[in-house]
């Protein structure tokens, strides 16, 4: 290790012996040595750094992006607009305002019970979000009787701030005065 040029530094030189020479030099040394090692590492990190900049430009990274998130919001616009029947539907089964067919009824039952069986899918909205892992662990009970009464979700993308709302659709209710719940979630970044 007589190379005092730090450019010139070779790690092969010190050998499987680096322990044993490492104990042999006086702590004055060692310092040196960690010095010339950090010094190397730090110039080889840098030299490495200014490489990997001009690979790729941030600006360039920033606006292709940029060019992303402005596609992908389109499409997700349109494919919103196209959901949308599906959604109809699904809100005129879960409520009963149609009849769906294929849906047998057994025929044992009397005039009296089928009018007094509820229309439609008697808690759907509840029964669905019980059965997402995430929502579940945030349902309590007394959320649940609430919930009892939605009779429909919709979503919509916000464009100024970005984000989106929600809007709970329920039927009157011991819970709340209003029939609709908005919800706005704005991203942050």
């Amino acid at each position: 290790m007589s190379n005092t040029n730090k450019d010139q530094f070779d790690i092969s030189d010190l050998g499987a012996s680096l322990p044993a020479a490492a104990a042999a030099l006086s702590a004055e040394d060692r310092d040196g040595l960690v010095n010339a090692l950090k010094d190397k590492l730090q110039n080889l990190a840098g030299r490495h750094s200014d490489v990997l900049e001009t690979l790729t430009p941030k600006s360039q990274h920033d606006e292709l992006e940029a060019k992303f998130f402005e596609e992908r919001a389109a499409l997700e616009a349109k494919y919103q607009k196209l959901y949308e029947p599906l959604y109809t539907k699904r809100y005129e089964v879960v409520n009963g305002v149609v009849e769906v067919e294929g849906v047998t009824t057994e025929a044992a039952m009397d005039e009296e019970d089928k009018e007094a069986e509820e229309k439609g899918v008697p808690s759907f909205w509840v029964t669905a979000m019980k059965t997402n892992e995430v929502l579940a662990e945030e349902i309590s009970e007394r959320d649940e009787e609430a919930l009892k009464y939605l009779k429909n979700i919709k979503w919509c993308r916000l464009d100024n701030p970005k984000g989106f709302k929600l809007e709970f659709f329920f039927d009157t209710n011991p819970f709340f005065k209003n029939s609709v719940c908005p919800n706005k979630n704005i991203s942050h970044g």
